[in-house]
């Protein structure tokens, strides 16, 4: 059977949310999780839906692609086709010519973390390493550390004022977020919250003061941390680090068996947070890119 192309409606995407679930292993590369499908879907089903490819034969899931920008294109790979040559074949191709609809013409950036074969394919054809990403990792083996604050989980039917602290501090931590109590609740609304949580973690004085959302892949998997962030407000007082061990152990409860986060290398500040979470640093990853 040859190699399907598609771009899921709504169904189809919860559908592969699901599969991506199983994909999940620790050990393997930090690839696309189903908590970064979570995260986008604040902006809408329809919206979500409409920046994913997929990859299937025979009916079965091989590859799941997310247009996390119109040009950069974020990859995960089911864990038993990643040296499947058809495959990487085929994905070469269609992230090589804009009328697949899966990248532009030009210059672009493919995230694959996991798949030595089409990693290999795009290297000989041209793509050279762009920009780095390091891949962190804390085991849940054992119970977390207090993180010394406060911390609330935004449930389902948040109490008013829990969720304006979320969504306040989320745009007080990025200069250009426009997250909203709407995209919450769309968020909150999409098939990859069934696991997950939201943060807020509040210092002595009652401050909101960081935040962040955890993404459980189902017991045993490993979980994603994304987004993460502390107010500009408050920073330099450790906050980064307490809401970094407070995403642990709230992932350690839902069952995962690891703590995933994957940050920009230049984000110096960020990675030590991390490390000092006892999250263990992995060798940085390169997006592939091509120039126009």
């Amino acid at each position: 059977m040859s190699i399907e192309l598609s771009a899921p409606r709504v169904q189809g995407l919860v559908e592969a949310v699901h599969e991506m679930r199983e994909w999940q292993q620790d050990g393997m590369p930090v690839q696309l999780h189903p908590g970064d499908l979570g995260w986008n879907w604040s902006f809408g089903a329809d919206v979500t839906a409409a920046a994913v490819r997929t990859w299937s034969r025979d009916g079965r899931l091989l590859a799941v692609g997310f247009l996390d920008d119109p040009r950069v294109l974020r990859m995960a790979i089911a864990p038993e086709d990643g040296d499947d040559d058809e495959l990487a074949q085929q994905l070469l191709s269609d992230v090589s010519r804009s009328e697949r609809g899966v990248l532009p013409a030009g210059e672009g950036s493919v995230e694959a973390r996991f798949g030595d074969a089409f990693r290999a394919r795009l290297a000989g054809d041209g793509w050279a390493d762009g920009e780095p990403w390091t891949p962190l990792v804390r085991d849940l083996t054992e119970p977390v550390e207090d993180s010394g604050l406060r911390v609330e989980v935004v449930g389902a039917d948040p109490a008013p004022e829990r969720l304006r602290d979320r969504v306040a501090v989320q745009r007080a931590s990025f200069e250009t977020s426009t997250f909203s109590e709407e995209r919450w609740r769309e968020m909150a609304s999409g098939p990859a919250y069934v696991d997950a949580r939201c943060l807020v973690a509040y210092d002595e004085s009652g401050a909101a003061v960081a935040t962040a959302t955890v993404w459980s892949a189902g017991p045993g998997r490993p979980g994603l941390i994304e987004p993460l962030g502390a107010h500009r407000d408050h920073r330099g007082r450790g906050h980064g680090r307490a809401i970094t061990l407070a995403c642990a152990a709230a992932l350690r409860e839902l069952g995962a068996s690891s703590c995933l986060v994957c940050t920009p290398s230049a984000n110096v500040g960020g990675v030590a947070a991390y490390v000092s979470a006892g999250f263990r640093r992995l060798p940085d990853a390169h997006d592939l890119h091509r120039a126009a």
